[in-house]
């Protein structure tokens, strides 16, 4: 559902894909390509929220802010994450169950591992690996690293076509 609220009209790119069952409410904007899948909730109403270009915000994710958060080009935000941060570079992977907290900011190509909790106000710098409850970096992200983010972006974004194509 794309809902309006406070007169704030959610204003997503014609070619994103935003699941039916997925909930897109207010000063929210979503780029060309992204898409939003079943379940996932992206919440504009404390604050705005931005999604780039060739983004994903996979099944049951909340998106949440309480002020401006900004989600760059080429992220992918796995199964049930929760998102209440302030930035998220370009080229991330945010791995399933992942918890962004208040003012966090996400470096360019970086990996948050599956279950991880990032706490209010870290920064995580570019090509960092995150891991744990509390995160911490415990790598440079490898090759093998890049190659997932930029093989799950595009898996993402034809996934996404062929569901437009399809009428759901």
């Amino acid at each position: 559902m794309i809902i309006p609220f406070r007169d704030k009209y959610p204003r997503i790119h014609h070619s994103a894909f935003v699941s039916q069952t997925a909930s897109v409410i207010g000063d929210v904007e979503v780029g060309e390509d992204s898409s939003i899948w079943p379940g996932a909730v992206v919440r504009g109403d404390f604050g705005a929220i931005r999604v780039g270009n060739n983004s994903q915000i996979e099944d049951n994710c909340v998106v949440h802010t309480g002020s401006l958060l900004v989600i760059g080009d080429g992220v992918h935000i796995g199964h049930s994450a929760i998102i209440h941060c302030s930035r998220i570079r370009n080229n991330v992977l945010i791995g399933s169950g992942a918890v962004l907290l208040d003012e966090v900011e996400i470096g360019d190509f970086c990996v948050i591992g599956a279950n991880s909790t990032v706490t209010a106000g870290t920064k995580i710098p570019a090509k960092s690996f995150v891991v744990g409850t509390p995160a911490k970096v415990v790598s440079e992200v490898t090759p093998d690293h890049l190659a997932k983010i930029e093989n799950g972006i595009t898996a993402y974004v034809e996934m996404a076509r062929e569901y437009k194509r399809s009428g759901l």
